[in-house]
């Protein structure tokens, strides 16, 4: 009877943890959307010309919620009448929602200070927490279709449940302590493709910001004729917030060769900007190059994507040290895949249409700049990553050459091994002994030959006791087994002189095994 009162206790504390977490998603989402929200009734109490009343600015911020997400949208209020799409992504806003995922799945996890609450599976919680922030996102998906920018179904089933699952994943790693796989060539791979990934945006940025500082005149003109209230500039300086990660991707997929798609009939690469560009006025796209051929100063913008591959290939290199050519090659390479997977993905989110026509294409085109992420790491990451790892595995020309020399030494010091007997030692009133007394102070007679086991010993000098090392006449240390080392001096090898750094050569200490036996004669007290 109370192994199955436990057992129901187990099943209804998981079942109240899914609850959790299902709720925990529900509000993540809330959270997300009311924020958006509030921003956008603020700018719609201050613009002096408000357009719509409440309901349409609630509809403006439930569209740019579910285009945080990936999502595609349809404006519906246009010049001519016809439905245009939107779907570019403003990368910065897709912070604030994933954030809020994977804070609400790691907490699911996290024990906190109450170790004894149960707990769901890693999948349970991924499920949980994405399941009940899909349900507001459909409820939203419902309303948005009543208001000026309605959602498109297909994208809406697509991408939703993929950044939600995967921001809940994320956050689910983070509260497992973000292991990484247990294949030494796989954990390899990701951490190089995550600094190739990184090379290559901050790059990005880097470009957008030199070229847009270049062309602060039109951007500025732009700016100003694009909003005369201060409102209006707020807004517009809004979105150009929102867009600077996007302008990051634009300058990584422009160096990385495919360029960007300026309308179905121009295009922007280092190599100069081809056809006629069909943009809007806006204030980042000022910082598009000028129609013709290229010049050093497009053509440097290569130097992004070369530098990303020499890192992502010198981070493998330097953890293969001690593997194979092949398995070298190989995390290389999938590191390259996995950058470019990457790649591809906020290429797919950072590009998209901006109206129907000529505007139905604008920015990098995603397998392109996907494919030459790969290309890049192919042809230049594995290469270097080989070297890195010839580089350090080499043997510097010192150990080379002190190689035979130490082989040699080892080789000519094998004759004082311990099998030839112990080294004598010298001091006072040395004599032959066997290891019971000493010699002439014990008024003993020395023995024809050495002690059994003892080895010979020169005449002069004590047995070394056991354990110890003594310098021999050609001044080098004899080993022995017990790995102990006495002491070297010069002044060790001539007789009738003691080693000072010896404690056993104290005429007023001796040790153990030379204290005479019982029946043995006591040598007369000294003066």
């Amino acid at each position: 009877m109370t192994h199955v009162t436990e057992h129901f206790l187990v099943q209804g504390g998981r079942t109240a943890a899914l609850a959790t977490a299902c709720v925990r998603g529900g509000v993540a989402a809330g959270l997300g959307l009311g924020a958006l929200a509030v921003l956008v009734i603020v700018v719609w109490i201050s613009s002096p010309y408000p357009d719509s009343g409440p309901a349409g600015a609630f509809h403006l911020a439930a569209g740019l919620w579910l285009l945080a997400h990936g999502v595609d949208l349809v404006r519906t209020d246009t010049l001519s009448g016809l439905p245009a799409p939107l779907g570019i992504v403003p990368l910065l806003l897709v912070a604030l929602p994933a954030w809020l995922v994977h804070r609400a799945a790691r907490d699911t996890l996290d024990p906190g200070d109450d170790n004894d609450r149960p707990r769901p599976s890693a999948g349970g919680a991924v499920a949980a927490v994405a399941g009940g922030y899909l349900l507001v996102a459909a409820a939203v998906v419902v309303y948005s279709r009543s208001g000026p920018l309605p959602a498109d179904l297909l994208a809406a089933g697509l991408w939703l449940p993929a950044v939600v699952a995967g921001a809940a994943g994320a956050g689910v790693w983070t509260a497992l302590g973000r292991p990484l796989p247990g294949q030494r060539q796989a954990a390899a791979a990701l951490r190089a493709a995550g600094l190739g990934l990184g090379t290559l945006l901050g790059g990005g940025a880097v470009a957008a910001a030199v070229s847009l500082a270049w062309h602060a005149t039109e951007a500025q003109a732009a700016y100003t004729g694009l909003a005369g209230e201060w409102s209006g500039r707020v807004t517009v300086l809004l979105l150009v917030l929102a867009l600077l990660p996007n302008a990051a991707v634009w300058g990584a997929a422009y160096g990385l060769g495919p360029g960007l798609t300026l309308g179905t009939g121009a295009l922007a690469t280092p190599l100069g900007l081809a056809g006629d560009p069909a943009v809007p006025p806006f204030p980042l796209l000022a910082a598009l190059p000028a129609e013709g051929r290229g010049t050093w100063v497009q053509w440097a913008v290569v130097a992004v994507p070369l530098a990303a591959a020499v890192l992502q290939g010198g981070r493998v290199g330097r953890s293969a040290r001690t593997w194979t050519a092949r398995d070298t090659a190989l995390t290389a390479l999938g590191a390259a895949w996995g950058c470019g997977a990457a790649v591809a993905v906020l290429a797919g989110a950072a590009g998209g249409p901006l109206g129907t026509g000529r505007l139905s294409a604008f920015g990098p085109v995603w397998w392109q700049t996907g494919a030459a992420t790969v290309l890049w790491g192919a042809c230049v990451g594995v290469p270097v990553s080989l070297g890195v790892r010839a580089w350090g595995r080499r043997v510097p020309r010192s150990k080379r050459v002190s190689a035979p020399a130490a082989g040699a030494a080892s080789r000519k010091g094998s004759a004082c091994a311990p099998g030839a007997g112990p080294t004598p030692r010298t001091g006072p009133g040395a004599g032959p002994g066997t290891g019971r007394g000493t010699g002439a102070a014990s008024g003993r007679a020395p023995a024809s030959g050495p002690a059994p086991g003892a080895g010979a010993a020169p005449a002069t000098g004590l047995v070394a006791p056991p354990g110890r090392n003594a310098p021999n006449p050609s001044g080098r240390v004899t080993p022995n087994p017990s790995g102990l080392v006495a002491p070297s001096s010069p002044d060790a090898s001539t007789p009738g002189e003691p080693v000072h750094d010896d404690p056993y050569d104290d005429s007023a200490f001796e040790p153990y095994d030379y204290l005479p036996a019982a029946w043995e004669p006591q040598p007369p007290p000294r003066d």
